[in-house]
């Protein structure tokens, strides 16, 4: 197998073959490393890199094998970890100068879920500043002069690139589900409590989340797998359980034929026209399997409410930063922070209660659909790298708390489009599922391969 080879292969094969002696972890991430080191100048997915660092994990990696000890399902898998997420061996800067060269003692829970399941901790990816709106240097691998999206606008590039099979980023609004649509990519936005956050930066602890990117449906269970369960630190995470075999749900056929539910929100005229045109030729195809939803405008109450807890929450975490950091803050982010300060305690309440009450309110829907299908962005991703395009498709979903993935199903002039599949609340596993049903029903022969577009 070349070096190409090997970087092209799934995290899911590559373990097999790390564990069956075929390949070692060494090897692998030698592979991976030389991908890097070849699109890296022009992506600039990564803010932390240390490739001896990295070869020196997947050789421990390798001793361990060889001395017959349990492998966990990422043995000798590189992971990237998007730099809002502490790491004990790498700096976590938060996309600010502010916070150049900061370091911690500890991992990350996720991150240390993730060595425990044989992970190489590969390097530290491009976060916007904050988490926020302010973009970082990545750019889009399917043509460098439109944005990746953001926040976790470097994981998505680093696994759309082939760099990694893997990435961990955040959502508070749109931070997972968009990029991996510009991008191209599988994303995972978990159920609020399923992933521990204890070790990320929090902005808004309502809304915030973090879960995996990846090139396959089946990777993204792998890593969804490793990184959930309970956290002592993190409140929201439920207490004790076994975490669900989500690699069994993403490989499993459906009993019976799944219901979809198209739903237009009340943001469906942000939707570029050949959105529009695929969801409903996606419909279409999916013939019986798919009733049509328009949600009432008392929905569209919902951008507001988030941003009313979004606001607060992030100047409660970050006023502090902002007000001692001067030029070093960006325009956008010290609007936010007076925003959010300007939100008097009643209104913030309020707001809380209109975001459970929505909640509830959209559990009815799936008493008619074992899913929803609506748009993880307004269309393909922007021209221009200094903006990340707008989340307003995902606003509702993400306060709702409710799990939703990135699907890479459709297209428009060789540039992505991704469908936004929603579950109920805690129905993380069956999501995953009804994913791979959804994928074999839209398939049409071989994928045609992206060509990536620069000046």
């Amino acid at each position: 197998m070349t070096e190409s080879d090997l970087a092209a292969l799934t995290a899911t094969d590559a373990a097999a073959r790390i564990a069956s002696g075929a390949i070692s972890a060494e090897q692998y991430v030698r592979a991976c490393l030389a991908r890097i080191e070849a699109v890296e100048p022009e992506i600039r997915a990564f803010v932390h890199l240390d490739p001896g660092y990295a070869i020196e994990q997947a050789r421990r990696l390798d001793d361990h094998r060889l001395q017959g000890k349990p492998l966990g399902p990422l043995h000798g898998i590189p992971v990237a970890i998007k730099d809002i997420i502490d790491t004990e061996d790498y700096p976590t800067e938060f996309g600010s100068p502010l916070f150049a060269g900061r370091r911690t003692r500890s991992d990350a829970a996720l991150v240390a879920k993730l060595r425990a399941a044989g992970a190489v901790i590969i390097g530290k990816t491009v976060t916007t500043e904050f988490a926020y709106f302010h973009p970082g240097k990545t750019r889009n691998p399917h043509d460098t002069d439109r944005t990746p999206g953001g926040s976790s606008s470097g994981s998505a590039a680093a696994v759309a690139s082939g760099m990694v099979p893997l990435a961990i980023g955040t959502q508070t609004n749109g931070s997972i589900i968009r990029p991996a649509a510009f991008c191209g990519v599988f994303g995972a936005k978990p159920s609020r409590g399923l992933v521990p956050r204890t070790g990320v930066l929090p902005l808004s602890p309502t809304l915030d989340v973090a879960g995996p990117f990846a090139r396959t449906l089946p990777d993204l269970a792998l890593a969804l797998e490793a990184i959930a369960g309970y956290d002592a630190g993190d409140p929201d995470t439920r207490p004790p359980f076994a975490v669900p075999n989500f690699r069994a749900f993403a490989a499993e056929d459906f009993p019976i034929e799944p219901r979809f539910a198209f739903i237009r929100t009340p943001a469906w005229d942000k939707a570029e026209p050949a959105t529009q045109q695929g969801f409903e030729q996606l419909a279409d195809k999916l013939g019986e399997n798919c009733i049509r939803i328009d949600l009432p405008e008392l929905y569209a109450d919902a951008w507001d409410i988030h941003r009313t807890i979004m606001s607060a929450e992030m100047a409660h975490n970050l006023g502090t930063i902002v007000d001692r950091g001067g030029d070093g803050v960006s325009e956008v982010l010290r609007k936010l922070v007076a925003d959010g300060r300007a939100v008097t305690a009643v209104q913030y309440q309020r707001a809380r209660d209109e975001a459970r009450e929505m909640a509830q309110s959209l559990e009815g829907y799936f008493e008619h659909c074992n899913a929803i299908i609506t748009p993880a962005a307004p269309g393909v991703a922007p021209m221009g790298i200094d903006a990340t395009g707008n989340p307003v498709f995902c606003t509702l979903w993400t306060l709702a708390g409710l799990p939703s993935l990135s699907l890479p199903l459709l297209s428009d002039e060789d540039l992505p489009i991704g469908v936004q599949l929603v579950g109920a609340p805690n129905d993380d596993a069956r999501l995953l599922r009804h994913a791979k049903w959804l994928i074999g029903k839209v398939a049409q022969g071989p994928k045609k391969e992206k060509r990536r577009r620069s000046k």
